[in-house]
């Protein structure tokens, strides 16, 4: 006797992608808050006396609570008990919180409060934490830093919750199908928020001609709003999946605590981890101090404020050819005709040389570096295509990590020689932006799918959840190396666009470097294990 197999949400292509659009545009929303200061560095040295210290304290704490309160290894426990739908919700109230804190520690009104007095007066000396050197604060950090931190420290819980609740939600709508190219279309579409935030947060501070680095911040508390609702809307198609397939992901098969064992004895898991915290610790750390490096090898000339390139017109404009880029380079991935897949890259190439040519016209490093997630955007749904279907992951991560040390090298030493040339040096800037983004396309498309083969699926939860604690050990601790390291290297230096670089991103380099012996120690343990790294996702 058979039985009809019964059609659910999953089985329908709309749905499923349905579904992975709003997880990408949460993640979108998050992107752009996680960098929001990131293009303005230099107007918070203005504005609130941040040096380049406190800059990168500020920026380092995001991870501080996921890495030192182990909150991240909590999340993955919630997450496995609680399910998907309930902790994507929580993790957009989580960051909405924590963004409305950072909001009002850069507001105008906080510097004269009877709170900003007390952070003045207090935190400054952490007992344990001041002596093992990894203080979230520290004694002459200014007040609004030390809020700030703490505002971007609750914001992380949730930004990183959310992350491993969207990795366990794609495999839960694709596994067995095309979950590769899910993972990495969810991060190009999350990743255009990178460009989205360099476009905007200048716009918004200096909206109207008068500075006011708050409103960039109010922005990205808007879209996390967003955010919060696009989680609500996915939480409502989950529940119905599991309606139709009679899943409980919290009932069935429980959460042990024991279970973390398993997935530490996983010696291709710990590769896997660390390449993680070594990809994302080269890239991430990078983007919030790469539009100030920027500033500091490039020779820009001042518009006049009449200047039709000095108005927001022209950044509106350039933001929707960026969307033209994106999606005719997305689209192109699945045209069935070949007329249609190479009118869509034409489109894209002829978008992205008017984009780059407006980022130049500008003589704006933030519209310069705005550029980063563009290729990627086109190349990632390729690159998880070709792994559900070649496979080959593990060699993947061994040309992102070739690509990531060729970048940093160009960025040290090749881009400062260009520094008396307009011209010259933005061609240089655009091409390593474009493949350095493109390497960064590699880890969604070719790692992520793999921790699946890692582990069981009941605990990939917690699984996700420890690799991200591993990643933000990484995140927490580059960008407070690399504020520490510009100050040293930069001894009385008072223009924050005259700052040299090279000490941080020789730094940025060598972590490529060690990812690269990582991934060929990864290639030999797959062949020797047989995880199946190298072999297609989608089984004919």
């Amino acid at each position: 006797m058979t039985t009809e197999l019964k059609k659910t949400l999953r089985d329908s292509a709309a749905m499923r992608w349905t579904a992975l659009l709003l997880l990408a545009l949460a993640m979108f929303c998050a992107y752009i808050f996680m960098d929001i200061l990131s293009p303005i560095k230099d107007l918070m040295q203005e504005t609130r006396g941040w040096d380049s210290t406190a800059f990168g304290t500020m920026q380092g704490s995001e991870t501080f609570l996921n890495v030192f309160v182990f909150f991240l290894i909590f999340a993955g426990i919630i997450l496995d008990k609680m399910g998907v739908r309930f902790t994507a919700v929580l993790s957009g109230i989580v960051m909405l919180v924590g963004a409305l804190i950072k909001w009002y520690a850069v507001e105008e009104a906080f510097t004269s409060s009877s709170i900003a007095t007390w952070f003045d007066n207090n935190l400054n000396y952490i007992p344990g934490f001041d002596e093992l050197g990894i203080s979230p604060f520290y004694r002459g950090m200014p007040a609004s830093a030390k809020l700030a931190a703490v505002g971007f420290m609750i914001f992380g819980c949730g930004a990183e919750m959310a992350g491993i609740t969207v990795s366990r939600g794609i495999v839960k709508w694709f596994k067995g199908r095309e979950m590769a190219l899910a993972m990495g279309s969810e991060m190009a579409l999350a990743r255009l928020g990178v460009a989205t935030c360099m476009i905007f947060s200048p716009m918004f501070a200096k909206l109207g001609g008068s500075i006011d680095v708050s409103r960039s911040v109010a922005f990205g508390v808007v879209l996390l709003m967003i955010a919060l609702i696009m989680f609500i809307v996915y939480f409502f198609m989950d529940k119905k999946l599991d309606a139709q397939t009679g899943e409980a992901e919290e009932k069935d098969d429980p959460f042990k605590v024991s279970d973390i064992g398993a997935i530490l004895r996983s010696s291709g898991f710990w590769i896997v981890a660390l390449l993680c915290v070594l990809y994302y610790s080269a890239i991430f750390p990078f983007q919030k101090y790469a539009v100030n490096m920027l500033q500091c090898n490039l020779t820009f000339t001042e518009l006049p404020k009449d200047s039709f390139w000095a108005t927001n017109t022209v950044t509106i404009v350039q933001y929707v050819i960026m969307l033209v880029v994106a999606v005719a380079a997305f689209m192109s991935n699945f045209s069935k005709s070949k007329g249609m897949k190479y009118t869509m890259l034409a489109i894209a190439i002829i978008a992205l040389v008017a984009f780059c040519y407006m980022g130049y016209m500008r003589q704006s490093a933030e519209t310069i570096f705005a550029v980063f997630p563009l290729l990627a955007v086109g190349i990632t749904p390729i690159l998880g295509s070709y792994v559900d279907h070649k496979g080959k992951a593990a060699s993947m991560l061994v040309l992102g990590s070739l690509l990531l040390i060729f970048c940093h090298l160009t960025f040290a030493f090749i881009l400062p020689m260009f520094k008396g040339s307009q011209v010259g040096g933005v061609i240089i800037a655009y091409v390593t932006i474009l493949v350095l983004g493109s390497s960064f396309s590699l880890v969604p498309a070719s790692l992520w799918p793999s921790v699946p083969k890692l582990v069981d699926a009941k605990i990939i939860g917690s699984a996700y959840a420890l690799i991200f604690w591993i990643q933000n050990i990484g995140l927490w601790l580059f960008p407070l190396l690399i504020g520490k390291i510009l100050d040293k290297t930069n001894p009385g230096v008072e223009d924050p666009t005259q700052l040299d670089y090279t000490a941080p991103l020789l730094m940025l380099a060598f972590l490529g470097v060690a990812a690269l012996l990582l991934g060929f120690v990864l290639k030999r343990i797959d062949r020797k294990k047989g995880y199946g790294l190298e072999e297609p996702n989608i089984k004919d």
